[in-house]
């Protein structure tokens, strides 16, 4: 992976190096692999990121289809 510095900007250039680790998902495998995970509780988690991932592309398609999507959820600060 490499990310090109412009204008001696190191800042920007690791927020953009930041963001494409989180995309390639190098610090979720980071964190999974910091302790021995047994098959057991790897199937378990594994079957419940599909469900996880099955009802949020249900949930997607069904707000497309419809037209109106769902109201917002009020953040820390109390507006929508």
């Amino acid at each position: 992976m490499q990310v090109l510095v412009r204008d001696n900007n190191v800042d920007q250039a690791l927020r953009f190096l930041k963001k494409k680790l989180q995309r390639e998902g190098v610090f979720r495998e980071m964190r999974l692999r910091e302790h021995f995970e047994k098959p057991s509780e790897k199937r378990a988690r594994e079957k419940a990121e599909g469900i996880r991932r099955v009802r949020k592309l249900a949930r997607k398609k069904l707000d497309r289809e419809s037209g109106i999507s769902a109201p917002k959820k009020a953040g820390p600060s109390g507006r929508k």
